[in-house]
Order: structure tokens, then C-alpha cells, then sequence
């Protein structure tokens, strides 16, 4: 794709800023490995540029949620590195996953008795890491059953059927510095990794750090830790520090060019359900990009957009391709660009603001993003 061809939409993706975000995180945490969770599709900036960018930059593992994110980027050539993927259901892709040397999750029995089928099956030990649900109430084996899991599991090791690669659980409220939850989990942690390391589990990586205990805690970093949003330079905690705070960069810049410019009248009314009428004569832009390109309609009459260097906000509902902006009589030409959100530079919105707009938090606004807005990628190049 020509980088500099006009689009409709693209949605730019800064890969400098990618790698840049990775070192500061292994500088957060220095004595532990780092991976790069692209989920996603990468939070929607593109898992395998982002995925090769992280490596580049010293992240080791990869972490993906399904298999099949897992096992695309293994089929994209990414070869070398560890990956890990974590939500199965049953009947899963165990055996691929198994003959893709994945680190795959597992949660309970269930999970077990597939991937120990899978193995057997393939004649190859798989890579296995048990979950602990240490307070999340999500996925992971809950303390009480921690003891069958891991007395069978080591079975299953003994026959060769799995290696235990890993211990690992995750936090519920790890973006709020100081929240009791935080204590009670780190303490359940060790002691279910003591349990099973007393009954001779010999773990390569425990892992319990997300991006904002990468940034905030540095006593969860144990051996591995896992960092999603982040890599992606926005701030995992809003309330505590701005990406600038922490050391990142936003790495996705979203932007259209204006489809329409047009004078109207006062009392004029905008976009489904007049929810926004001209208080005066004014112009109005078409931003051509709606709900279906991922756009919130939630932020509808409060989404921000910079087009001609000021800040504009959607006049009216978002409808799926479209939404207007009151350019209060400014005329910038069809094709101008509308900004809608980046890191922040020439005075443009950024994701978290769209947040805000939207009631949401930052990691919804770039990860629904759809496959519409063609992803743009800048500085592919490590000296880029």
C-alpha cells in the first residue's frame, strides 16, 4: 500500500513507537522476561507487524487469547519466538497447537484430559502452563481444586504426555495502585505456586504481571511479565498517568478525509433523530467513517475531532459509515484531514479521550477499530 495515497480513513500505525514502548517496558521490569500480548489483532493496531516490531525490540514471548490467533502467527512465520494462548473451549485445536510448540492454558480437568488426549495422540509432550484463579473470578482453577490439577498434571508430566512450563494468574484491579485485591492475590500466588512447586513443579516462567502491575508493582514481576496495552502506548491506569507519564507513545492514529463541506442554515437539523440543530448559520463537515468502522456511537454529540487544527465535535447520532462535525463556518476543502484521535502531537483527540466521550476506556476505542480503516504502518524499519 502506498503510505501516502489519500483513504478514506487509514488508521496509521507507528511501529517505532512500538518498539520504543517495549524497552520501556523491560526497563519497568528488568529482571523478568517480557511478552508482547497481541490479541486482537494486536488491540486492533495488526498482530503480525506488531508482533515482529515487539520481538525486534527484545519482548521473547508473544500471548494471543484463541489458538487460532496463536497458530496464524506461527503460519506468518513467526517461528522462533515462545508463544502462549490461553482461551480454549472444548474441542479446541489442541493437537495443532501441540505441533506448533504453543504454551497453551489450563484452567481445570477438563482442559487436561483434551491436551494429555492431543498429546498422546501426536506423540509429542505438550507445553502446558496452569492457572491459578487467584481473585479474578475469570478463568484459572480456583484454590480449592489447585490440588487435583496439579497432582494430575504432574501425572500426565510423568508420562510424558505434558511439560508444566508455567504458574501464572492474573489481576482484577491491578490499575488501582493500592486496591486490597492486589495484596490478597500476590499472597494466593505464592501460595499456590509453593504448593505446586513443593510437589515438584518446576515452572520455566510464574507470571501474574499485566501492563499496569509492570508499570506500578514491581514485586508481581517474578520470572515473566504480561504486557498488552502498553506496547500500544496507552496508559493502562488514566487515572494515575498519561501514556507521556509512563514512558509511551500511542502508537495508532486514526484519520479520515472529509467526504463533504457545506453551508446551512440556522435551525438546521443533523444525522438521525435531529439530535443536533444549528444554533446559527454555519458549515458542516462529513467525516466518512461511522459505528461500522468502530467509530462509538455512544460518543455521539461528544466525540472529539480536529480538522483544520481546532477541535470539533460530532454533531449528532453516529450513524454505521458517517458523522458530521459544525465547522462553525470555517471551509477547509473536500479531502482535509479529520483527525480523529493519535498521540496527541499537533493538538489532535487521543484514544483515551474518545473514551471519555464514549464512557468506555481506551483499550475498547483502538481494539474495535474494524477491518474497513486499512491499517497503515510507518517506520518498519528498526532505525525508523
Amino acid at each position: 500500500m502506498n503510505d501516502t495515497a489519500p483513504l478514506r480513513a487509514r488508521a496509521e500505525i507507528d511501529l517505532a513507537a512500538l518498539r520504543a514502548n517495549v524497552r520501556t517496558l523491560r526497563a519497568h521490569a528488568p529482571s523478568a522476561a517480557l511478552m508482547a500480548v497481541v490479541k486482537s489483532d494486536a488491540y486492533g493496531h495488526g498482530a503480525v507487524p506488531c508482533a515482529r516490531a515487539a520481538l525486534e525490540a527484545g519482548a521473547t514471548w508473544l500471548g494471543t487469547a484463541t489458538p487460532e490467533e496463536a497458530l496464524a502467527l506461527r503460519a506468518a512465520g513467526l517461528t522462533d519466538s515462545r508463544i502462549m494462548c490461553w482461551l480454549w473451549t472444548p474441542g479446541g485445536p489442541w493437537r495443532e497447537a501441540i505441533e506448533a510448540d504453543l504454551d497453551v492454558s489450563v484452567s481445570g480437568m477438563w482442559a487436561l484430559r483434551e491436551v494429555t488426549a492431543a498429546a498422546e495422540e501426536a506423540g509429542t509432550a505438550a507445553r502446558v502452563q496452569l492457572k491459578a484463579d487467584t481473585g479474578l473470578g475469570r478463568g484459572g482453577c480456583q484454590p480449592a481444586d489447585w490440588p487435583e490439577l496439579v497432582r494430575e498434571a504432574l501425572g500426565a508430566e510423568e508420562h510424558g504426555l505434558i511439560d508444566i512450563t508455567g504458574l501464572w494468574s492474573h489481576f482484577a484491579c491491578a490499575d488501582e495502585p493500592g486496591h486490597p485485591s492486589i495484596r490478597a492475590q500476590l499472597d494466593r500466588f505464592r501460595e499456590m505456586v509453593t504448593y505446586a512447586e513443593e510437589r515438584g513443579v518446576r515452572p520455566e516462567v510464574r507470571h501474574i504481571a499485566n501492563s499496569p502491575a509492570t508499570l506500578t508493582l514491581p514485586e508481581s514481576h517474578f520470572d515473566l511479565v504480561r504486557t498488552g496495552i502498553a506496547v500500544y502506548g496507552i496508559s493502562p491506569s488514566p487515572e494515575i498517568g498519561t501514556p507521556a507519564d509512563f514512558g509511551l507513545r500511542p502508537v495508532m492514529t486514526l484519520s479520515a478525509s472529509l467526504a463533504l463541506v457545506k453551508h446551512v442554515p440556522a435551525g438546521h437539523g443533523v444525522s438521525y433523530g435531529h439530535h443536533y440543530v444549528t444554533a446559527g448559520a454555519t458549515t458542516l463537515g462529513l467525516v466518512p467513517v461511522g459505528y461500522a468502522d468502530g467509530v462509538p456511537r455512544h460518543a455521539s454529540g461528544t466525540g472529539p475531532v480536529l480538522v483544520g487544527g481546532k477541535w470539533r465535535t460530532v454533531a449528532g447520532r453516529v450513524a454505521m459509515d458517517q458523522f458530521v462535525v459544525d465547522l462553525g463556518g470555517d471551509e477547509p476543502v473536500p479531502g482535509s484531514e479529520a483527525i480523529l484521535f493519535g498521540p496527541g502531537d499537533r493538538g489532535e483527540p487521543t484514544a483515551e479521550d474518545w473514551a471519555r466521550a464514549a464512557g468506555t476506556i481506551a483499550y475498547e476505542i483502538v481494539t474495535r477499530i474494524g477491518t474497513r480503516v486499512p491499517r497503515v504502518y510507518v517506520n518498519r524499519e528498526q532505525g525508523g
